[in-house]
């Protein structure tokens, strides 16, 4: 049976996707920078205003670039800007590679999905922090089934990384690719505090599609209930069954929400520190 603090976390997940769809970010920078229609314009509604020349004028090709969108194809610049983005960290050591700040970034293809999910999956930081959480849940001896000494260790951090790889594999690739969708978080980067934070604590529910429409986010939901089901064959006896189970995913999205938070404030936070920094160091040049 579902205890009450899981039906807590279910029913605050809920309202927190409904905010999301309630206030689509898309929608938001669409009307911030569309002109009025022009009067003219008004006359015919079965064409877009833009897909229609105007009489006497010559409609140019596409440029280069744009030939590329349509085609599918990415630009040398955009290459090269998922790269910088794909090599982000935080002081230098927390991976923060599935973020994007920008809303018109084009989709990523299955094989870009699947270098992204490899990168999350195997990296130093990843390594290092499952040592600490096996560490953790030996010093406070969960799971005792595990036993403690090396073995017990070698147990509790083969259990704490499978958990980290199948999330990885099901929610940023698997399930991205099979119901096309992006596994990046799209950061909001503007508005008042508490649009971004409730912004960025439903993107666990929210999700930009691969033909850039906005959806449940399908991927993380059932990513963190496969990656649950699964550990079932390594958890000790007691810790198996289906209250463990969705017990498990309801945490593991809480955790998904929380890192949203970081992805979404971050820069704000670099950025600050940074002026701080510069403006400290030029109170001591004027000394």
């Amino acid at each position: 049976m579902i205890n009450f603090r899981l039906s807590v976390w279910l029913g605050a997940f809920l309202t927190l996707s409904l905010c999301t769809f309630a206030q689509n970010p898309t929608q938001d920078s669409s009307t911030q920078q569309t002109p009025p229609a022009d009067p003219a314009s008004t006359q015919s509604t079965s064409q877009p205003p833009s897909s229609r020349p105007e009489a006497g004028a010559t409609q140019l090709p596409d440029s280069p670039s744009a030939t590329q969108k349509k085609s599918g194809q990415k630009t040398q610049e955009e290459i090269e800007i998922e790269r910088k983005e794909q090599s982000q960290k935080i002081l230098g050591i927390m991976p923060q590679y599935s973020v994007t700040s920008r809303r018109d970034a084009p989709a990523l293809t299955p094989g870009e999905k699947f270098h992204l999910m490899a990168k999350g999956t195997v990296n130093p930081f990843e390594f290092v922090a499952t040592g600490l959480q096996a560490g953790l849940s030996q010093a406070t001896d969960e799971f005792p089934e595990y036993g403690q000494g090396a073995e017990g260790y070698g147990k509790r951090y083969g259990a704490a990384y499978a958990d980290q790889a199948s999330s990885q594999f099901f929610s940023n690739f698997f399930y991205p690719v099979l119901f096309k969708e992006d596994p990046r978080y799209f950061r909001l980067g503007e508005g008042t505090f508490k649009h971004r934070l409730l912004y960025s604590l439903a993107q666990e529910f929210s999700v930009v599609n691969d033909n850039r429409t906005r959806g449940f986010n399908f991927s993380n939901v059932l990513g963190a209930f496969t990656s649950g089901a699964i550990s079932n064959a390594y958890y000790p006896q007691a810790d198996r069954g289906l209250s463990n189970t969705v017990d498990r995913s309801v945490i593991a999205l809480a955790y998904g929400s929380a890192g949203g938070i970081l992805d979404e404030f971050w820069p704000d936070v670099r950025e600050k520190w940074a002026a701080h920094k510069k403006k400290k160091k030029d109170q001591q040049n004027q000394q």
